[in-house]
């Protein structure tokens, strides 16, 4: 199973948070890599370079430059899970992709209370967010 990533942001001593389509963050140390994968040493030599990090295309890994990148799984499995108030959290675009369904299903759950607002879903300027634990209530779990 693949984990879409959504968003890295660089921290201090080497570490990323990463923010992954389920609504999940993870802080990855990327000190680990020195030792194990030797280009990564690269990134202790030019400490500007850490701070270039981004999404790779399709959100499947990060990459710095086209020597250094980390896979979604790498990053989901050797990360380190912490809390945050944004948890289990879904764009709606994300949740259709998650669970394979049309996003035109999605907003007439939420027209015809389904997906309730205010409590399983709710609206941030022109983007609607939905719950993890709602989408699994009602359409069961995840099919990536």
């Amino acid at each position: 199973m693949f984990h879409k990533i959504k968003d890295v942001s660089p921290l201090q001593d080497y570490k990323l948070s990463v923010q992954f389509a389920e609504g999940v963050t993870k802080i990855y140390d990327v000190s680990g890599c020195f030792e194990k994968w030797k280009p990564f040493n690269e990134l202790k030599n030019d400490s500007q370079l850490f701070f270039e990090v981004s999404v790779d295309t399709g959100g499947y890994g990060i990459v710095w430059n086209d020597n250094l990148d980390l896979s979604c799984n790498e990053l989901w499995e050797n990360g380190i899970k912490v809390e945050t108030p944004f948890d289990g959290l879904l764009a709606l675009s994300d949740a259709t992709v998650l669970w394979g369904l049309n996003e035109s299903t999605l907003r007439k759950a939420i027209a015809y209370g389904k997906l309730v607002n205010g409590v399983d879903v709710c609206k941030f300027g022109k983007q609607w967010v939905v719950s993890m634990s709602a989408m699994k209530r009602e359409y069961g779990f995840p099919n990536t």
